[in-house]
């Protein structure tokens, strides 16, 4: 009976110490500093690529919107001011477009967004009684506009702005998670650092947009090649 009570008593201790070893508790260190973000176009030289079919719309895009709704973008085409929004009525497909050159752009639109500073402010809008408002940002593959010249509200407002319904093509579309990058005719974009990186690594161009900044980021002037000295004439 000894025996057997030492027995069931080694048992026990054994579990009890190999239950010990396998639970670990983690303590948050106070004094632990989370790296800085990225870069907008190091983010997408180094973020990991989605599989474009899980974000593929159609009609030759992809579309995504933020993990909050408050972002949405497109890897698409567009011709001269017509871009191609599977969510948005545009004259894309129309028939006097054919003598525009198809190039690819990311755009996207944002439910709360910061206004545009001054110097970004690319049109008058003159003769048109429209305002130059912020929320939307278009890449191309050589530069990055922040806001365009409009009156109302955007599709992505409609739906998801402070009184957003909640529904409609923009609230059908999957979620680009935060920290991943997705490709698409030499663009790309990346969801990450509460807002969305858009641009083209190769030309050093990009944009990012959050409910509460933005940047634009443009390639460096080229320096201007000094003109060559003139040899000495001799007499």
């Amino acid at each position: 009976m000894e025996r057997m009570r030492r027995t069931s008593l080694g048992i026990l201790a054994a579990f009890l110490a190999l239950a010990a070893t396998a639970c670990t508790v983690t303590q948050k260190d106070p004094d632990y500093v989370p790296p800085a973000p990225l870069p907008a176009l190091e983010q997408l030289k180094q973020a990991p690529l989605t599989d474009p079919a899980t974000l593929s719309a159609g009609q030759d895009s992809l579309s995504f919107v933020t993990m909050d709704r408050n972002i949405v973008c497109s890897l698409t085409s567009a011709r001269g001011d017509h871009i191609n929004l599977v969510y948005e009525q545009n004259g894309f497909g129309g028939s006097g477009n054919g003598k525009f050159a198809t190039v690819p752009v990311a755009h996207c639109e944002l439910a709360a967004y910061p206004k545009p500073e001054v110097k970004d402010i690319r049109d008058d809008c003159a003769g048109t009684g429209l305002g130059y408002l912020g929320g939307t940002a278009l890449l191309t593959p050589d530069k990055a506009v922040y806001g365009e010249c409009r009156s109302g509200v955007t599709q992505q407002e409609t739906e998801f702005g402070p009184k957003g319904t909640r529904t409609g093509p923009i609230s059908q579309l999957p979620v680009l998670e935060d920290g991943k990058n997705v490709e698409r005719n030499g663009l790309r974009c990346s969801a990450y650092n509460g807002g969305v990186a858009c641009g083209n690594v190769s030309a050093g161009v990009a944009f990012f947009v959050a409910r509460d900044r933005y940047e634009l980021i443009l390639p460096a002037p080229k320096a201007a090649s000094a003109a060559p000295s003139e040899a000495p004439k001799t007499p």
